[in-house]
């Protein structure tokens, strides 16, 4: 392939991208205004027409703005490449930092500053103007720059280190560099499952235990029949940042941990948070967590054996904008074949985000199921239904763009399958 066709590949695949996107953003608004009127009639007896409302126009803020970010994105996508963004700034780099592996990772420091700050305007907006006029936001201007800085430092410390152990490998391990670094992403992902949990979390949010004996018990009891057993149950501040509530598991091996949002505990009865953590126990019981895993290892195994070609190749970089030659030395192209590879990805695997919500939905009916057989069906569906109105999820999304998009199966899909499915009690 020559750099022209491969830059023509490109644009039309972004073309495509765009298109479809921008189409099935549009689908949405129509399909959730369309029913913005009235009630779906399965739900119309614990929803009402005011909550449904703010769904409908919660929703529709959300993919409107999605849109603007969408079309901002494209264009960033096309100064950094084909415009000679990352041609230009690599070259001021090499004229103040040289050829080594401070061009490397500085090439790398300052296109993650530059995307940031490019980002920030969009992400204020949503947090303080989208979230806020909705009654979601909980947050202060303080505590979101601080969440910046943290997470700043955080990447630094760990990504840093792990970028110059990948571009080592890149510049000196052979023709199967890619496979010592997948063996290294592995093995480092593995250990932040570890670490995440007690090291990392901790430093944006309180966890403490959950002092309810009686949910505690009840809670205790389930994991006994399930044979789960975790390090704690603990209840996180989410309120302080966010209306919005939640329960996840966290952790890998010994050091999991179940995790409840405090605004989640508020508004749960105790059996309908039973329901919802007997969910959560079925992604783990199911092995959901470890496929899951296992299906990133493999294809990020994949996608580095292809960069491990893509690297080599004049026209992936002079198709994209960038002049591989430019400095005299191989090597030191490494950082941009990475920056190039991860900007144009999604654009060429976007059409396959279908098939990773199916597989995500036929574990969450998997899930479901297992939570029906342990606890009473109709403690989860009562559970699911407070948390899409309190959430302001909407009760009608497009078909076709569910199904591109949520990890989830629409809500009426999923309580008809609870519903359909023998309860314990």
């Amino acid at each position: 392939m020559d750099s022209f066709a491969f830059s023509v590949l490109f644009i039309v695949f972004l073309s495509l991208t765009l298109g479809c996107r921008f189409w099935l953003a549009s689908r949405q608004i129509r399909n959730v205004q369309i029913h913005r009127a009235a009630v779906p009639p399965q739900f119309h007896e614990k929803i009402s027409l005011e909550s449904h409302q703010k769904a409908a126009d919660y929703t529709v803020a959300k993919v409107k703005l999605g849109i603007v970010d969408l079309f901002i994105g494209a264009i960033v996508l096309l100064v950094l490449t084909l415009f000679g963004g990352l041609q230009w700034l690599s070259s001021h780099l090499i004229a103040l930092l040289g050829t080594g592996m401070t061009y490397q990772l500085g090439l790398l420091i300052s296109f993650v500053l530059i995307t940031s700050v490019i980002d920030l305007p969009m992400d204020y907006y949503r947090q303080f103007v989208l979230e806020e006029k909705f009654g979601f936001n909980k947050m202060t201007a303080r505590l979101f720059f601080t969440d910046i800085i943290k997470n700043s430092v955080i990447s630094a410390l760990i990504g840093l280190p792990l970028c110059w152990v990948v571009l080592t490998l890149m510049s000196s391990a052979g023709d199967l560099w890619w496979l010592y670094a997948w063996l290294v992403w592995s093995g480092f992902q593995l250990l932040m499952m570890v670490l995440y949990p007690s090291v990392i979390a901790p430093l944006f949010n309180k966890f403490k235990p959950l002092e309810d004996e009686s949910l505690k018990a009840r809670i205790e009891g389930l994991m006994m029949r399930t044979g789960f057993t975790s390090r704690g149950l603990f209840i996180m501040d989410g309120s302080k940042r966010s209306a919005h509530g939640n329960a996840y598991f966290s952790g890998f091996g010994a050091s999991k941990r179940i995790v409840f949002f405090d605004t989640l505990i508020e508004k749960l009865a105790p059996q309908e948070i039973e329901a919802v953590l007997a969910h959560e126990l079925g992604h783990f019981k199911k092995k959901h967590i470890v496929k899951r895993i296992g299906l990133i290892f493999i294809l990020s195994l994949g996608f580095l054996a292809l960069l491990g070609f893509l690297k080599q190749q004049v026209w992936f970089y002079t198709g994209l904008g960038v002049d591989p030659v430019m400095l005299g030395n191989h090597a030191s192209n490494d950082a941009m074949a990475l920056l190039l590879f991860m900007l144009t990805l999604p654009i060429f695997t976007f059409f396959l985000s279908p098939v990773s919500a199916i597989v995500s939905r036929k574990h969450e009916f998997e899930a479901d199921a297992f939570a029906a057989h342990h606890t009473n069906s109709g403690d989860l569906v009562s559970a699911l239904v407070k948390m899409y109105d309190d959430n302001a999820s909407t009760l009608t999304p497009d078909p076709l763009h569910s199904t591109f998009y949520d990890s989830h199966p629409p809500a009426s899909i999923r309580i008809n399958h609870l519903n359909s499915q023998p309860s314990a009690s």
